[in-house]
């Protein structure tokens, strides 16, 4: 049986490989994930990882923004914030450095029908 090479990644607009660009997407939250929506012109896996990324890191930004005022829970809500925030981080680029688009629960569905009038 005869093996068949990987596929090369795809590059884009950028000139870089979609995979890594849409992990970069992740990288600093959701400043690089507008940058790269700014940025990038073509690859619509790389906007979906860009809008996804800003969508969930800077509603994760502002709540933690809201809940810092409030004495004790908020402190506890924080922490939470922040793990599940680490989570996604990590998940985020995992899944786009695998060539993925995947969604994350309630964010992804938002994040593609944004994406279209972006």
């Amino acid at each position: 049986m005869e093996e068949v090479p990987p596929e090369a990644p795809k590059k884009t607009s950028l000139g870089m490989d979609e995979n890594v660009e849409g992990l970069l997407t992740y990288v600093l939250g959701w400043l690089t994930g507008i940058i790269f929506l700014i940025v990038e012109k073509e690859s619509h896996f790389v906007r979906f990882h860009a809008m996804q990324s800003t969508i969930t890191f800077l509603g994760i930004t502002i709540l933690e923004i809201i809940f810092g005022f409030i004495p004790v829970i908020g402190t506890l809500i924080n922490a939470l914030l922040w793990i599940l925030g680490l989570v996604l981080w990590i998940l985020g680029m995992l899944k786009a450095y695998n060539g993925e688009l995947y969604k994350f629960p309630i964010v992804g569905d938002l994040a593609e029908q944004w994406l279209e009038k972006v």
